[in-house]
């Protein structure tokens, strides 16, 4: 073999190949409170900011005089910086490792949250905005890099699916506890009580978590890159991520903006029962990352592949989706917490994606997936706002009925697409 390829480093090779479990050497309990735990604040904290706006929208519009298609644009800065780190984030990750990306790119969230709590018009509030999604660009990514390197593969969906409800953990406390805060102070003292919080999240991910050594840490940058190219042009890739797509942009678009002033105009509710209902979303959601790792553990143990769970989860995922899209539905906590257990549906994924490659590629799998997915949750979140401004304004100032059916029911016939194109070729194969 010549100088040119490295054995094992083949984008395909070894993918069954049996793993070392460092977390049974190590110890789980310490693995769990010196890896996963500071990871997690980092999730914790991006979740939180991903929320926040669908709180204090009331007090951005009537501070900012924004419309709705402002407002969209506003909140979605977050994920279109989130979105284009995820290029060179997979390979960085891949080659420096988690715990130095993560602990770095917190301080550029420090920089936006504070930065957020100073804007004075909407450009500079969009540009904090847009570095604060910076800073969360690894929150999940480079966990999940952390999860495979001292995890095995076997174990990755109960693992990443128990982690990510921490991110359910920050969307809660975005809900009634957000609320509760501003009782005593603005959503701008909110955000720099947010940048200390981020400075501690970051301190604890650098100097607590251990390194562990990258089995691509050899490897150029630029040859790394070749390898991410080779993860686009993967028909695998393809297959699965319209429909991680579909899944998370509307979830995001609805959980981390819009259905905050869908309550207030359809409903008639005021803040306090705002954030009442985002938070049975919050908790659906947190309780729906656990039951989904779970369940999908042992349906696979039971012979199902992730692949068709997850699919199957698509469809009763969009059954909770729908009753949004009528004026006279969505108003029962039932529906809200439906919705929440669902929203997660899109994590699967993350476990699907980095086994069909070598375990070396895997932050760029999932950062190539990554990126996919946040592109188009920026365009979802932006276009819901420019649908709905189609249609003029109630007499009340609120946005119209058939604005937002327009702007949902869009969404949801996006995410029937994304379903077809994924589970139709399921069907052909024997």
């Amino acid at each position: 073999m010549d100088g040119r390829h490295k054995p094992g480093h083949d984008i395909f090779a070894d993918v069954n190949k049996p793993m070392t479990n460092p977390a049974a050497s190590m110890g789980y309990g310490r693995t769990t409170i010196t890896v996963l735990l500071p990871f997690a604040g980092g999730y914790f904290i991006s979740y939180l900011f991903r929320m926040v706006n669908a709180v204090i929208a009331p007090d951005l519009v009537r501070d900012l005089n924004l419309t709705a298609a402002d407002l969209g644009l506003l909140t979605a800065a977050y994920f279109i910086t989130f979105s284009l780190v995820q290029i060179v984030l997979g390979p960085l990750l891949d080659r420096f490792g988690p715990r130095r990306i993560q602990a770095v790119l917190l301080l550029f969230m420090a920089l936006g949250s504070v930065g957020f709590g100073f804007g004075r018009d909407q450009t500079e509030l969009v540009v904090a905005r847009a570095l604060i999604g910076l800073g969360a660009a690894a929150s999940l990514m480079g966990s999940l890099k952390a999860i495979s390197q001292w995890f095995p593969p076997e174990r990755w969906v109960l693992v990443n699916s128990l982690f990510i409800g921490f991110g359910g953990l920050g969307a809660l406390v975005a809900t009634t506890p957000l609320e509760a805060a501003l009782q005593y102070t603005d959503w701008r003292g909110v955000f720099f009580v947010l940048t200390g919080a981020v400075l501690l999240i970051s301190a604890a991910i650098f100097f607590v978590v251990p390194e562990r050594p990258n089995p691509a840490h050899g490897e150029s940058l630029a040859r790394q890159f070749v390898g991410l190219g080779r993860i686009f042009g993967s028909a695998a890739f393809w297959r699965v991520a319209p429909l991680t797509t579909g899944l998370y942009a509307s979830a995001m678009a609805l959980q981390g903006l819009w259905l905050g002033p869908w309550a207030r105009d359809m409903l008639g509710a005021g803040r306090e029962a705002v954030a009442l209902d985002l938070q049975l979303i919050a908790i659906g959601f947190t309780v729906g990352c656990v039951l989904n790792g779970v369940i999908s553990d042992l349906l696979v143990r039971a012979g199902l592949t992730l692949k068709r769970i997850m699919g199957l989860l698509s469809v009763i995922y969009l059954l909770t989706f729908t009753p949004f899209i009528w004026p006279f539905a969505g108003d029962h906590p039932l529906i809200w917490l439906a919705f929440g257990l669902m929203t997660n549906v899109g994590a699967l994924a993350y476990a699907i994606v980095p086994q069909q490659f070598h375990i070396s590629f895997s932050g760029r799998a999932n950062s190539a997936l990554n990126f996919v997915v946040f592109a188009f949750a920026f365009a979802a979140q932006y276009t819901v706002g420019a649908i709905i401004d189609l249609w003029p304004r109630t007499a009340s100032g609120g946005y119209a009925p058939e604005g937002y059916q327009a702007a949902f029911g869009a969404t949801a016939a996006a995410v029937v697409l994304t379903l077809l194109w994924f589970w139709v070729p399921l069907k052909k194969r024997p």
